[in-house]
């Protein structure tokens, strides 16, 4: 047999050889691109093709945050790491004297008795930006939302400069402090998710992103799995929303129980 017999139909061993690499590729391709992604109870797949790119490694949309897309809107802050950097004294002032409503949810000096967010040292940049969406309706809350409703942006700005001037003090409900989970060292890279630290840091953070240590654990808990369902969808780019559905419900719980049980740096987030 010449050469050029070799690799073609004719020839019994090539045409099986090319069979068994052919249903070789197939039956691999089912299993890593369909099967695997389906078996993953935490991730709900609108279709074949969302399950493949998802183990491809490009996010998609849950069926359930593709229609309610239409209907939401979306954050229309823009920040920079300028935004609110140089507060004065009488911004300050005034924002205390506004902030004498928020007492009632987020404590007289910034830190809740219930499970409403930790506000005294919170960065500045993100409370105003959270005010803003309650108010254009990016976020939504029974209570927040018609609070918002009637700032305005200088009263917006003076609450977020308020609250981050005070002391970031330990929560009324602390938890005997965790280990670090994986979820919150690594990330998971396989999956997409950056480590929770990269962006969510106490004394250094990516723009508009929370410091999380000691806020409450029900808290964290509901806003992403808010985020992985789309009933929240107020992040900018999409991050959260990307990150929370890769999340398994068991990272979510580690997560908000591990940031729960840290006490917070007693420094002051602006001088």
């Amino acid at each position: 047999m010449s050469a050029r017999d070799l690799f073609t139909l004719t020839n019994r061993h090539f045409k099986t050889s090319v069979g068994i690499t052919a249903a070789i590729f197939v039956v691999t391709a089912i299993v890593g691109f369909i099967v695997l992604p389906f078996a993953q109870p935490w991730v709900q797949f609108a279709n074949v093709w969302d399950a493949i790119c998802s183990a491809a490694g490009v996010p998609q949309r849950s069926a359930a945050a593709a229609a309610q897309a239409q209907d939401k809107r979306l954050s229309e802050v823009v920040l920079t790491s300028h935004t609110l950097s140089r507060p004065n004294q009488e911004a300050i002032g005034r924002g205390a004297t506004l902030a004498q409503r928020c007492a009632i949810c987020h404590g007289p000096t910034g830190i809740s008795r219930a499970d409403s967010p930790n506000l005294a040292g919170q960065y500045a940049a993100v409370i105003y930006k959270e005010l803003h969406d309650f108010r254009s309706g990016a976020r939504t809350n029974a209570v927040m939302s018609p609070f918002a409703t009637g700032l305005t942006d200088q009263e917006m700005g003076d609450l977020a400069l308020y609250y981050a001037f005070l002391p970031r003090l330990p929560a009324y409900h602390p938890t005997p402090q965790l280990p670090k989970p994986n979820i919150v060292i690594y990330g998971a890279p396989m999956r997409g998710i950056a480590p929770c630290g990269s962006c969510h840091g106490s004394l250094d953070n990516k723009v508009g992103s929370p410091w999380l240590e000691g806020q409450s654990e029900a808290y964290m808990k509901a806003q992403l799995r808010a985020f992985a369902g789309g009933d929240r969808r107020n992040d900018i780019s999409q991050q959260m929303r990307n990150i929370a559905r890769a999340m398994t419900p068991q990272e979510i719980d580690e997560a908000a129980a591990y940031y729960a049980s840290q006490p917070p740096d007693i420094v002051k987030a602006v001088d």
